[in-house]
């Protein structure tokens, strides 16, 4: 029903958003690096449920409702391309730190660490984005059931983004002792971040 360059294609697609850094990514290797990386994982739960709930909003038809009301769709992109400028702006001002920076979090339990990972997910505007206008993309009818395409097709994002986070988990304490040593990496990692958000904010807007 799904080719496989689809699948390559939508796989390559949400590894570059994995890269990207985002609410998801901060969070969790914020969570890893304070609490540890059990408390990572099971923040990482959370947002494989905000992963889901995207997927059976795009199958049951979000497009076709934004496509019917385009200022809904118009009001999400400004609201994620600012959301996204926030975001930049808190990486490069003179007062941040990189995400991978040693810091003292208050050690939550497993249910506000799962209830945290879903918000954080919920409230991304890159997959609001994903889902919304980049899924339906790759979606053929003349191949057979819509909803079916977009669940196997959403599900070989949430596989994608699930392991890419899942490395961040893993890796965050060691990248922020590396990072410790190096307060000029630091620097840069957070510069390259906040240009990173910046130009997805901005592509967000304009396309």
């Amino acid at each position: 029903m799904v080719e496989a360059t689809t699948l390559a294609g939508i796989a390559a697609v949400a590894t570059g958003m994995v890269l990207t850094p985002g609410p998801n990514m901060i969070y969790l290797v914020s969570r890893s690096v304070s609490q540890g990386r059990r408390a990572g994982m099971i923040s990482l739960g959370g947002v494989a449920l905000g992963f889901l709930v995207y997927l059976l909003a795009a199958t049951a038809g979000i497009s076709a409702l934004f496509a019917l009301v385009p200022e809904l769709y118009l009001a999400l992109r400004v609201a994620g391309a600012g959301y996204l400028l926030w975001l930049a702006w808190k990486a490069v001002r003179p007062s941040a730190r990189s995400v991978f920076a040693a810091k003292e979090l208050a050690p939550d339990r497993p249910r506000k660490l799962v209830l945290m990972g879903l918000v954080t997910c919920l409230l991304n505007p890159k997959l609001a984005i994903l889902y919304v206008s980049l899924l339906p993309q790759f979606v053929d009818p003349r191949r057979g059931h819509v909803a079916l395409q977009s669940l196997l097709l959403g599900l070989t994002q949430i596989a994608v983004g699930l392991l890419g986070n899942a490395f961040f988990v893993v890796t965050a304490g060691s990248v922020a002792t590396f990072f410790a040593r190096r307060p000029l990496w630091q620097r840069l990692h957070r510069y390259a971040m906040g240009t990173a958000l910046a130009g997805f904010a901005v592509k967000i807007a304009v396309d």
